[in-house]
């Protein structure tokens, strides 16, 4: 679960099979349901026609929660605190060193935790980009990037197109969280 529609969609789910929510939050949901009513298995099927997974593998519980601090992390703290580099904030976050988490993440993943971090980056910028709310230069900033050019720089080699490219048609080049690699 990485947004508020997804725990309405969970909420929703479990209600309609009787399942008790004790406590749900993005990545979690904790429950109370009747073995002899439906299966652990069936919840699973449940969760997976859905879109979402049963995690109860550690290493998977870790990715997730690493996911769920990036999505943090680049949608909602928009660097008001840019002293906070986003190592730091994972490390804090999870309570492991950056290099275990870098580790497990891209064993699973395929992918580097860098590359997964900078493709919502991007991803963010395309938001930002689309509202009109920010300048440019607050969205290089809001995103931890050292210039304008950074941002731009990245943004070309992500992409394939320029900032203003993009701005003249977002919508032909908009991905979901779940579709970035």
């Amino acid at each position: 679960m990485v947004c508020n529609c997804c725990i309405k969609v969970i909420t929703w789910l479990f209600k309609n099979y009787d399942i008790k929510i004790n406590k749900i939050e993005l990545g979690l949901a904790d429950i109370t349901y009747n073995e002899s009513y439906i299966s652990k298995l069936k919840i699973a099927d449940l969760l997976h026609e859905n879109g979402f997974e049963l995690l109860e593998d550690r290493e998977k519980i870790i990715i997730e929660q690493i996911k769920l601090a990036v999505i943090e992390l680049v949608y909602h703290l928009n660097n008001v605190d840019s002293i906070i580099r986003k190592s730091e904030y994972l490390v804090e976050k999870l309570n492991m060193s950056y290099q275990q988490i870098s580790k497990i993440f891209s064993k699973s993943e395929n992918i580097t935790l860098e590359k997964f971090i900078i493709l919502h980056k991007i991803e963010r910028t395309k938001q930002m980009l689309e509202s009109d709310e920010f300048t440019v230069s607050e969205i290089a900033y809001m995103m931890d990037y050292s210039s304008v050019q950074h941002l731009s720089t990245q943004f070309k080699a992500i992409t394939s197109i320029t900032l203003s490219d993009y701005k003249k048609s977002p919508e032909i080049y908009r991905k979901s969280i779940t579709e970035l690699y």
